[in-house]
């Protein structure tokens, strides 16, 4: 079944002066049920502007996109956003927040109170419920906000550098959490990273956009056992030459990429 699908998609904007022009072109993805599929590119791009043509919060100028077979026609209760901020209320306790999109959609409250309980016991978060998100640290706060995006039970996850703002460490450890989460809550996702090891070690396939307009040049089927399990596939001997493709496709110089990256994959 295809959870997630872009048909034949074009965005475009109106800039300065009555002019136009165009984010996104002619763009087709489709994801299956429980796949993860990252996307990368130049910045400007698209790649947000897709995952909000998802989301129901931009109409393309042409195409369609589809969620569960239906068309995206605004925002709806099966997708979920999640952004490299984490957006928690600081008046609201974490438990609160993680309830938030439940209370909005008017979901049972015991219910909806039990189950911000159990994830986030899954995200090493129990007893920190009733703590305000100034008192929690910056990995703290990004495991609430992947707890609040799961509460609510969504078909598809659209991740848009959720880590981007995180320390290395803190980076690696919530890449297991979202892996883990995603196999055994069997969610589809697509994430948005300029991080190419991190496309490598979470996903099924990465998908390489063009400069804008936006096209989808390359389709790469990361073939590593154990998706579950980045810190494993990041020894895989086979990240290197997936790296080294997205970089020639991204037209990037080694220099260029992250150290820490390349040691990761030594």
């Amino acid at each position: 079944m295809k959870r997630l699908e872009y048909r034949k998609v074009t965005m475009r904007f109106a800039g300065a002066k009555g002019a136009v022009f165009t984010a996104i072109e002619d763009v087709d993805i489709a994801l299956d049920d429980g796949e993860v599929v990252s996307l990368i590119g130049p910045s400007g791009c698209g790649k947000s502007t897709l995952l909000n043509i998802g989301a129901g919060l931009y109409a393309p100028s042409i195409g369609d996109a589809y969620v569960d077979g239906e068309r995206v026609e605004g925002p709806n209760s099966h997708v979920a956003f999640m952004l490299q901020k984490d957006l928690l209320l600081p008046w609201r306790t974490i438990e609160q927040n993680v309830m938030l999109g439940a209370e909005i959609r008017k979901l049972d409250k015991a219910k909806s109170r039990q189950k911000a309980r159990d994830l986030l016991d899954a995200f090493k978060l129990g007893g920190f419920g009733e703590r305000y998100p100034h008192q929690l640290s910056g990995g703290m706060r990004q495991r609430a906000a992947l707890a609040r995006t799961l509460a609510v039970d969504p078909s598809v996850l659209l991740l848009d550098e959720p880590f981007s703002a995180v320390d290395a460490q803190t980076r690696i450890m919530l890449q297991h959490d979202l892996a883990q989460t995603l196999m055994t809550a069997k969610k589809t996702a697509l994430l948005i990273t300029h991080d190419l090891l991190e496309a490598v070690i979470l996903s099924d396939r990465v998908l390489v956009m063009s400069r804008r307009p936006g096209k989808i040049i390359d389709e790469i089927k990361i073939d590593i056992p154990d998706r579950d399990q980045p810190l494993k596939r990041r020894n895989d001997p086979k990240v290197v030459g997936y790296i080294e493709r997205l970089m020639e496709k991204l037209d990037i110089g080694h220099p260029t990429l992250d150290d820490q990256a390349l040691k990761a994959t030594a």
